[in-house]
């Protein structure tokens, strides 16, 4: 008798495993460009909004004026994915991030520049949001974890290859890194209009349904809640702690230069990348819950040490552990996501990177606040409770392989 495509093998006795799309790997390509222009830009913005006699807390209101005009737009993304299509509304948040970058580079005053930089945060919502959608809607619940893997692999790549780049540019002009940014995403943008397709129920191969999943369903389940608790904790840590802070701990009290900073956070990168592979096979083969609860609680006891580091090798060592960590917190909640929210998940996924914007605009102020009135540890720690808030409420989802009703009993 003939067998079909997902029976069991005479020999194997197992179903074949299906394998990532073309619109995965062209997903993966488009966040490698898009990460190699951000990263050219980080290193040099600060400077760049120095030059226009503003003092450091308007500095820092650009940084914020991106993720907050990000928050600000996430909810309406949705909505425009269901109108447009996710290739439409990705190509249309890259080009606009393209056009305001480039006009980053010829901005005659402030004020131009701080709208300029808020409108790219318009762009960066629309295109996120779009992107994660398409992932999750072409991606069975089978290979989802690896899917993600691969997505992420290419904006931690890009990451590290961007400030690099970003170096060399501003040796030439200030300007050059705004330039490039809107080159590579010009690149992304047209990758993803000329080999991206919207997704269909011809994507979906292990038995979901094409049927989209009411949105008050998705709220009623605690994978979405966990996934949205965990990514407000990696935005706050990640963001407010890690960034904001631990270039301080390594200049101001170990003494160190300002180019261990990058030192410390290449090696956390590559210990990062290097788990990626072995996390998503975890995540596909083990489970979510497993890999959030275990992933975030490491998370939190590393945060916690780094202020009691006693010299930059102890520091760099918790950052390597916390980059171990960061592979299964990047890609085990956007898996629980995508398996509570099913394909055409929109307004789901609009929702999960509200929580990780708000977490990423709250985080760095709430921890200078706490530096400035305490004490370094207590940031950190507030930090890390959120961390291992992330991982308790994850006992609550289900365990794999049960349906939420069925395992709830």
């Amino acid at each position: 008798m003939r067998q079909g495509p997902f029976s069991r093998g005479p020999a194997s006795g197992a179903a074949p495993q299906p394998r990532l799309s073309r619109g995965v790997y062209v997903l993966g390509i488009i966040a490698f460009f898009v990460m190699v222009g951000f990263g050219v830009v980080v290193p040099v913005l600060p400077v760049y909004v120095r030059t226009f006699g503003v003092n450091y807390v308007a500095v820092g209101a650009v940084v914020s004026a991106f993720a907050l005009m990000r928050l600000v737009t996430s909810p309406f993304c949705g909505r425009l994915i269901d109108w447009a299509g996710e290739r439409t509304v990705l190509s249309v948040g890259i080009g606009i991030v393209a056009v305001s970058s480039g006009l980053v580079g010829v901005a005659e005053n402030y004020p131009q520049l701080l709208l300029l930089r808020g409108a790219g945060g318009i762009g960066s919502a629309l295109f996120s949001v779009s992107a994660m959608t398409l992932l999750l809607g072409s991606t069975p619940a089978a290979i989802r974890g690896r899917a993600l893997g691969f997505y992420q692999g290419g904006f931690l790549i890009g990451g590290m290859a961007g400030p690099a780049i970003g170096g060399l540019l501003a040796t030439i002009s200030l300007t050059a890194p705004f330039f490039f940014y809107a080159g590579t995403l010009a690149v992304a943008g047209t990758i993803g209009i000329v080999l991206l397709r919207s997704t269909g129920p011809a994507s979906l191969t292990d038995g979901e349904s094409a049927a989209r999943t009411p949105f008050s369903v998705v709220l009623r389940d605690t994978r979405f809640r966990a996934a949205c608790l965990a990514n407000f904790a990696q935005g706050w840590t990640s963001l407010g702690i890690r960034a904001t802070l631990i270039p301080v701990i390594i200049v101001e009290v170990l003494r160190g230069s300002t180019s261990w900073t990058g030192i410390a956070f290449a090696c956390a990168a590559v210990a990062q990348t290097l788990t990626l592979a072995p996390a998503a096979r975890f995540i596909d083969t083990v489970g979510r819950r497993p890999a959030i609860i275990g992933a975030f609680a490491l998370a939190a006891v590393t945060i916690m040490a780094v202020p009691f580091a006693p010299n930059i090798w102890v520091l760099g060592a918790l950052l390597c552990v916390y980059g171990v960590a960061a592979a299964f917190m990047g890609t085990a909640p956007a898996a629980a996501l995508g398996d509570a929210a099913g394909p055409r998940s929109g307004r789901p996924v609009a929702m999960f990177s509200m929580f990780a914007d708000a977490g990423a605009i709250a985080g760095p102020l709430v921890a200078g606040l706490l530096v400035d009135l305490v004490s370094l540890p207590l940031a950190f720690l507030v930090g890390a409770l959120f961390l291992l808030a992330a991982s308790a409420y994850a006992l609550r989802m289900p365990r794999e392989g049960l349906s939420p009703a069925v395992a709830a009993r």
